[in-house]
């Protein structure tokens, strides 16, 4: 006899069926309950946890709504305030400073965003606010000892939109449900167009009488669910912002669909007079048409934020003393041991401990071939294995992986604006109230000279010049390149590099790990002092440099096998680093630092092509560590790139003038300087600013952090250390050069297509105000007109996207 399939489980908490695989239970009401996902498991944890447990006894049907999600006495957006909640989309800055990326319903148009920022970039505690038009995503800043994040979200809500953490799940869901209704509302708008424009024709033909009379009536009525299903979306975003004393977008086109519906009907009601029933249709159509494509188009610019955080899985199989067992990746911990099979994404960031087979990266870092990893190589959340099981211990899980940090700074980079978009937001700004006062003048100069035509010539002003174009002109075109460049390796993360980069006239490299591949060679260690052998200098120049992250502390920490421990360490960014080794005190770095200990001078004359670091105690020099690096394989063609581009290369380097001079022969670098402090690589860098020069800095180590941070525009190579990250405007994750140049192009092609849009959108409205105030355009043809503004401004974006 066949065994009977199991029942399948209900979530208690949502009603929804319980996934295969899936183990979310806690006990409530005296009984373990199943639940089907880490959120139901989190709300209920936190029902319970305030003593509400009640609610589930009094309920009458399964929290299947947001609304829903908790009892009166305990509002859901309360639930994000508890850590246990935060956990997976907070980060902590700092002990009270707190971040988070969210989603937000109802975006329509730039409005929308400037109206979000204003709004909740004013409250007290929140410290920043910016909103991605392109994907709908805000990151917040605040600090949690002056404003809850639930207070964020209750402030976002009382202006009429829906804000909650970010899920890339939720957020595709939010993307189909959006364009699911802008379709339904397009689709009546459609269908009532083409029916009222076929009873046009017999009204423009000359029909009279009652004829008329009953052409008019059914026009009305085939229009009526176009204003309210199809048009209602204007209507509401209009009315949240006069509500907040604001004038947005959709204020001018409410009062145009409204004011010719109203006339009309007054007309068909009454008997005489002109109607615009075809016009109101034809409007609400094509402005829909146009945000629907619009929306689509936005939504293709910002996937490449989209498909680096869909690459990450939602389960793992994590390895215990038991086996093995999967478990969502959001539970797993540092220090947990995941497999990962051949073919699966690897889910977290961490280090391979068993195992060893090639992983492809291309999505975050735009190398195309597989790379090889053997035990104590890192891996990287989102890469995908390629040909062996892999097992991997967990370093970093949740807001602190690095795809994480990729999103996070690519929509801050989005997000944030250029100083070209500024203005062009104040001129928005200022175009709408203009533009109000503008259609009342015109109304009251058409009704004094021909009372007639007032009002259709006013609807037509209205309808004709609504400022999305301008508004969208810079957003479209940054996110659209951004997105570009991510998917070839160059991060930007800043919202002014693009804009910058675009005008830079110099770029100054530093050598080692930049223009080098950053894989130096011990050639040799030459003893100086007596008794001091060359593995002993190895070993207490590895001791001392234990904890840098530089390239050559982390080639002597692998060089050695011994196992000295140094105490006291104080590192010297860009000099080197001090420590106490078996009681004696030791340095190790540059021969002016390291001779600054003893008071001596040791000197020994420079390798050509090779680096020489000092090792000395307070008795002197005691040992010559010889290192040896190669140039990158596309260096000399990049620097070949960025010259026929009109920049001027210079490598400023702490390394000795000898191996800087080699390479910058090696190059074709007519300007360069070795052996320089973080201080003097700023001072250079001045020097060239104060000469009216832009300055774009490539670095990767900590002692260029100052110097980036200094520069108009930085440039971190991807292998380089996190203070390089956190002070660089781009990030290289490909690790190839010649994407720097693409990077310089597709910035001024940035810049030049910004241009365009502006010089569009201005143009637009300087040649078709004008001749609808005159009286030249009709309102269906306005309506035509504002809609193909916007569309043009977006498709010339998307341009950039092929690079």
């Amino acid at each position: 006899m066949a065994k009977e399939a199991e029942p399948e489980q209900q979530c208690f908490h949502c009603g929804q069926p319980v996934p295969p695989g899936c183990d979310y239970r806690t006990s409530i009401l005296g009984e373990e309950r199943p639940l089907c996902c880490l959120g139901c498991y989190s709300v209920a944890q936190a029902i319970l946890a305030g003593g509400l447990e009640n609610f589930y006894l009094h309920r009458t049907a399964p929290s299947n709504r947001v609304e829903d999600l908790v009892p009166e006495g305990l509002r859901q957006m309360e639930l994000y305030d508890q850590p246990r909640l935060q956990g997976s989309f907070v980060s902590v800055d700092e002990e009270s400073l707190r971040s988070a990326s969210l989603i937000l319903e109802g975006i329509t148009c730039a409005a929308c965003v400037w109206l979000n920022e204003k709004h909740v970039g004013g409250l007290p505690g929140v410290l920043d606010f910016n909103v991605n038009y392109s994907t709908h995503r805000a990151r917040v800043r605040w600090d949690e000892t002056r404003i809850h994040l639930s207070d964020i979200l209750k402030a976002i809500t009382a202006i009429g939109y829906v804000a909650h953490p970010f899920d890339p799940g939720r957020q595709e869901a939010v993307f189909k449900k959006e364009r699911s209704i802008a379709l339904r509302r397009l689709a009546v708008a459609g269908l009532g167009t083409m029916q009222v424009m076929m009873l046009a024709v017999p009204l423009y033909s000359g029909a009279d009488g009652e004829m008329m009379h009953f052409l008019r009536l059914i026009s009305m009525i085939v229009t009526i669910p176009v204003l309210v299903y199809s048009a209602q979306s204007f209507f509401i975003a209009a009315w949240r912002d006069l509500r907040h004393r604001r004038v947005g977008m959709d204020v001018p086109v409410s009062l145009a669909i409204a004011g010719a519906f109203g006339a009309s009907a007054w007309s068909t009601v009454a008997g005489g007079g002109e109607v615009y029933f075809e016009s109101v249709c034809m409007f609400a159509f094509f402005l829909l048409t146009s945000r629907f494509l619009e929306m689509s188009a936005r939504q293709r610019a910002g996937q490449a934020a989209e498909s680096l955080v869909k690459m990450l899985p939602s389960t793992a199989i994590r390895l215990t003393d038991a086996g093995q067992e999967a478990v969502a990746v959001a539970d797993l911990l540092p220090g947990d041991r995941v497999l990962v099979k051949p073919g699966e994404t690897v889910p977290v960031d961490g280090v391979v401990i068993e195992g060893a087979s090639s992983v492809d990266e291309s999505l975050l870092t735009g190398e195309s071939l597989p790379r090889a990893k053997e035990p104590n190589d890192p891996l990287i959340g989102g890469s995908l294995n390629v040909e062996s099981p892999l097992v991997l211990r967990v370093e970093k899980v949740g807001e602190d992986t690095l795809v994480s940090a990729i999103v996070r700074l690519l929509d801050r980079a989005q997000a944030e604006k250029p100083r070209i978009a500024l203005v062009a937001d104040r001129i928005a700004g200022w175009f709408l109230s203009a533009l109000l006062l503008l259609a009342v003048a015109v109304a009251l100069w058409w009704a004094v000279h021909d009372p007639s035509r007032a009002f259709v010539i006013t609807l037509s002003v209205l309808v004709v010049s609504c400022p999305c174009a301008l508004s969208l002109a810079t957003p479209a075109a940054v996110t659209a390149a951004t997105g570009a460049l991510t998917r070839k390796g160059l991060l930007i993360t800043r919202g002014h590099a693009l804009e910058t980069l675009a005008r830079a006239t110099h770029i100054v490299f530093d050598k080692t790990g930049t223009l080098t591949q950053g894989r130096l060679r011990l050639e040799s260690i030459i003893p100086v002092a007596e008794g001091m052998t060359p593995d002993q200098a190895l070993a207490i120049a590895a001791a001392l440099e234990s904890r840098s992250e530089h390239p050559v502390a982390r080639l002597l920490v692998q060089s050695s096998d011994a196992l000295l421990q140094a105490t006291e360490l104080e590192s010297r960014p860009g000099q080197g680093v001090e420590g106490q080794v078996e009681g004696v005190r030791y340095r190790i770095g540059s021969l002016r630092y390291v001779a600054g200990l003893s008071g001596a001078d040791n000197p020994l004359p420079e390798g050509i092509g090779t680096t020489r670091i000092a090792l000395g105690n307070e008795k002197g020099i005691v040992a010559w560590l010889e290192l040896s690096d190669s140039l990158r394989e596309d260096a000399a063609l990049t620097l070949q790139e960025l010259r026929s581009l009109g920049l001027q290369p210079i490598i400023l380097s702490g390394d000795v003038p000898g191996a800087v001079a080699a390479v910058a022969k090696t190059l074709g670098i007519d300007h360069y300087r070795g052996g320089l402090r973080p201080e003097d690589k700023l001072e250079q860098v001045r020097a060239i600013q104060a000469q009216g020069g832009v300055v774009v800095m490539v670095g990767d180590g900590v002692n260029d952090a100052p110097v980036l941070a200094g520069s108009e525009v930085s440039l971190a190579v991807g292998s380089g250390s996190q203070l390089a990250h956190a002070s660089a405007d781009m990030i290289l994750l490909s690790e190839q050069l010649r994407h720097i140049a693409e990077g310089v192009r597709t910035a001024r092609r940035t810049l030049a297509i910004i241009r365009q849009n502006l010089g569009w959108a201005l143009l637009y409205n300087a040649v078709a105000i004008p001749l609808a105030a005159a009286g030249f355009v009709l309102p269906w043809v306005a309506s035509l007109g504002m809609s193909a503004s916007s569309l043009i401004v977006v498709l010339n974006s998307l341009r950039l996207r092929i690079t």
